[in-house]
């Protein structure tokens, strides 16, 4: 988790549907979550994220992307960081529930940084 001038760098690996999505909301915001998904999870970390846009979403959906964007450092507290396996593989979970207000206190636009195919 990299912290920046009150925000902090979170990394979403997603596929291409999420990402359809996610450029409908003009790259400023998350889509809500689908029946069956009670948490949305950034991840902490690049090195993660690629693992799984690469290794998860290219085999399940033909293709894989990371994204990166910045939310307020402040407002994230309220997430414990949840290790999801090893030392580097961490993450919040973000109840879909409170995904507006997490959108809300987001800082600019989400960019994808890597694509897989």
């Amino acid at each position: 988790m990299t912290s920046r001038h009150g925000t902090t760098t979170l990394w979403r690996p997603t596929g291409p549907k999420e990402l359809d999505l996610v450029r409908e909301l003009k790259w400023r915001a998350w889509p809500a979550r689908l029946l069956g998904q009670p948490f949305f999870y950034p991840v902490l970390n690049e090195d993660y994220a690629v693992k799984i846009a690469r290794d998860w979403n290219v085999k399940h959906d033909g293709a894989g992307f990371v994204t990166r964007f910045e939310v307020e450092s402040q407002f994230l507290r309220r997430y414990p960081v949840r290790q999801a396996g090893g030392q580097t593989i961490l993450e919040l979970w973000v109840p879909a529930a409170e995904l507006d207000d997490f959108n809300a206190h987001m800082a600019g636009e989400i960019e994808v940084v890597h694509e897989f195919r």
